[in-house]
């Protein structure tokens, strides 16, 4: 047996990215005692309860499941503790009180989609796409009292393709940060890893960049910035919540476009189409192709089929 199999080990994550963590620790034979996720959520239209994607991977193995509405909440805290978890596994959850991430003897580390101390916040894998960042990563470290800035245990880059999204680059970080964090959990059980406080990462010629959470406004389409800038964030906002402009008065998504030589008369957002096979939009320097886009109430469609099903004039 593995010394990281003797770990007991607690799980906490929600979403699709934290399985993947889950199932490779599962797999690998790692003692997970519990798992800890989101509350059930009313959804679509009959607005049924709908279990958080760990939570139904976590039934699958049997293993025990607790869904607290608040983590300070005295119940849920009791039942942390007499779990005597030798490590808290946080995967995209919640941000931790002290007196959690604070209780086991082993403390609690945590797997975030970026090369720390870049892209702390909500979004580092949409603010990587959105900035043009040429490549990310996944790390894992130690959490302390601020937001993912605790000392970094291990690191791997991850290269951004010329046309990824949100979700392609999400997927293959999902996988490839389980395998850190099952890497990470040898190291620990074996002390053979070595602590690195962020600061030592910190460069005063590199400005740290920053992933905070992405609203609405976000997402809105400038289409004054440069034609590039517009395509990165049109691939960093999909698939969700999705990059738009408005027309005829309604939202509009793009979900995918590509910048393209042609001419521009100097009006940003004026669309230049054959009416059957192209939509060209001008941004501040040059064209954008428009591959794929959704009105309002509408299913997403290529192109050619939104503009064959409009009443042209």
């Amino acid at each position: 047996m593995s010394s990281y199999q003797n770990l007991r080990i607690v799980f906490m994550g929600t979403p699709q990215f934290a399985v993947a963590s889950l199932q490779k620790l599962v797999e690998a034979g790692c003692n997970i005692i519990s798992v800890v996720t989101a509350p059930d959520k009313p959804a679509g239209r009959g607005m049924q309860l709908q279990q958080s994607d760990v939570k139904a991977y976590a039934l699958q193995q049997n293993l025990p499941v607790l869904q607290p509405e608040k983590l300070k909440d005295p119940i849920f805290l009791e039942e942390l503790k007499s779990l005597e978890a030798d490590l808290f596994v946080v995967v995209a959850f919640r941000m931790l009180p002290e007196l959690v991430w604070n209780m086991p003897h082993m403390g609690t580390i945590n797997l975030h989609g970026s090369l720390l101390p870049q892209y702390r916040g909500a979004a580092p894998i949409h603010w990587a796409i959105i900035d043009g960042a040429k490549e990310t990563g996944v790390t894992t470290f130690r959490l302390k009292h601020e937001i993912d800035t605790g000392n970094m245990l291990l690191q791997r880059v991850i290269p951004i393709e010329a046309r990824d999204t949100t979700g392609s680059l999400h997927d293959r970080m999902m996988h490839i940060g389980a395998e850190l964090l099952l890497e990470t959990l040898e190291g620990l059980a074996s002390n053979m890893l070595q602590e690195i406080p962020q600061s030592e990462r910190i460069d005063s010629k590199t400005p740290l960049q920053h992933a905070p959470k992405i609203f609405t406004e976000t997402c809105r389409i400038n289409w004054s910035k440069p034609a590039n800038e517009i395509d990165q964030l049109i691939r960093g906002v999909n698939p969700y919540p999705g990059a738009f402009t408005t027309w005829e008065d309604k939202k509009l998504k793009i979900w995918a476009a590509e910048p393209v030589e042609g001419t521009i008369d100097g009006e940003p957002g004026k669309w230049h189409t054959d009416q059957k096979t192209y939509l060209h939009i001008e941004a501040g320097d040059g064209l954008l192709n428009i591959l794929e886009l959704q009105a309002e109430g509408k299913k997403r469609m290529p192109a050619d089929a939104f503009l064959r099903g409009m009443r042209w004039t």
